[in-house]
């Protein structure tokens, strides 16, 4: 069994949904087919901080039964978007979190599959929160180590699992 870098998280009720959430959204994790869609559109629709927050409120932490909000890993004040520029910042459970990366990891996967290509995603980890902070960083917005990582086929399939049940709020992830 994989050494739990924090075996006994604080876990707090998850608020509720802003409900902004685009109903496409709901129906599939790879969203290629909104690809098709939103080409067709004329106008850009604008997107916000609590869609983006409602992106990733869901995803489970690897450790534990809880989504990233349930933990407190994530929340909408530490979502940032202006223009075509999401920028997400995340707290780790403690400050040794192993995980962080595969967190962050996990973060910008969901960013990625769900957003339209015009948006930069970067991906940070709050500061002071993190021994490792810069490395953590730097990996998480260097599209090199990402490609390499997204390559790696046991990390691609605990990605999977904290993306699971994404859009089902409430539920265990399946695994």
């Amino acid at each position: 069994m994989p050494e739990i870098f924090n075996p006994n998280p604080t876990v707090f009720s998850p608020s509720k949904s802003t409900g902004r959430r685009h109903e496409m959204t709901r129906s599939s994790l790879w969203m290629e087919e909104i690809a098709d869609i939103e080409a067709d559109q004329e106008t850009l629709e604008s997107i916000d901080q609590d869609e983006i927050f409602d992106l990733i409120r869901n995803i489970y932490d690897p450790e534990h039964p809880n989504t990233l909000e349930e933990l407190r890993v994530v929340s909408a004040a530490q979502v940032d978007v202006k223009h075509n520029h999401v920028i997400v910042e995340f707290t780790p459970t403690v400050p040794h979190c192993g995980m962080s990366t595969l967190i962050g990891l996990s973060i910008r996967v969901r960013l990625l599959r769900s957003l339209p290509n015009r948006f930069k995603v970067d991906i940070y980890v709050k500061p002071g929160s993190h021994q490792s902070e810069h490395a953590v960083n730097k990996q998480l917005n260097d599209k090199e180590r990402v490609a390499a990582a997204l390559e790696n086929p046991a990390l691609v399939d605990t990605l999977e699992q904290t993306l699971a049940n994404v859009g089902h709020q409430g539920e265990p992830p399946s695994g």
